[in-house]
């Protein structure tokens, strides 16, 4: 082989080189959305990012956009997907592992199914929520005055899944209905026709047999706003 044939081989080497996309730019830009992504989220938060293939064949690009696909979690081992916004045009997943390190809620003595929990039922313990099962509460106020919906050992992580809300009204009680608007107030006294906790829709039949709906307080009365 002559020595032309040597250089173009040499020179369509490194061309190939230079054609690949470095990682650092795409490992900045993901650090720098995973800083925004996790900024409000409890506890002290740190995460890693998977190397890109030294050996890739991406065409180099100078601008990304970073999201997260449809269903992946917040935390622990997922992926971000990273969006060539030039001309190439590429799109590539990269794995990440975002740990939150912070104070979550465990059953401080077993809880039966229904039992209403007190402050006194939940304890707390400092761990990695990547760690932990989806949903482990991190919020005391999400878990007392809830039920239990099922038993519940002592020392096991509080899920929001474990927990129901609190029934403030029953199907078949007799309720207040207190109606608002611009410049007046109504009450009248009905039967709800569904079980509802506080927050929830319940349509109550009036004693003139209409049936309106409205929104349950934490007393049970039923409030409808005009």
């Amino acid at each position: 082989m002559n020595k032309f044939a040597w250089l173009l081989l040499l020179c369509l080497g490194a061309s190939v080189v230079h054609a690949q996309q470095e990682a650092t730019p795409i490992k900045q830009a993901i650090e720098d959305w995973l800083r925004a992504q996790t900024r409000d989220l409890p506890g002290q938060v740190s995460f890693e990012v998977g190397g890109l293939d030294r050996m890739n064949r991406l065409a180099p690009c100078q601008a990304f956009e970073v999201s997260r696909p449809s269903g992946a979690q917040t935390w622990g081992r997922t992926n971000v997907l990273v969006r060539c916004l030039g001309g190439p045009g590429w799109r590539i997943y990269v794995p990440v592992h975002v740990r939150i390190k912070t104070e979550y809620l465990i059953s401080a003595r077993p809880i039966s199914q229904g039992q209403v929990l007190a402050e006194d039922d939940i304890a707390t313990q400092l761990g990695d929520l990547s760690d932990l099962p989806a949903r482990t509460l991190t919020d005391i106020g999400l878990a007392v005055g809830k039920t239990a919906a099922m038993t519940i050992p002592a020392g096991r992580p509080l899920r929001s899944d474990m927990l129901k809300a609190r029934m403030v009204v029953r199907q078949g009680q007799s309720v207040k209905v207190v109606s608002r608007g611009a410049g007046f107030e109504v009450s009248n006294e009905g039967r709800a026709l569904n079980n509802a906790a506080e927050g929830q829709v319940v349509q109550v039949r009036l004693g003139n047999g209409q049936v309106v709906s409205g929104i349950a307080d934490h007393g049970g009365n039923i409030e409808i706003n005009y």
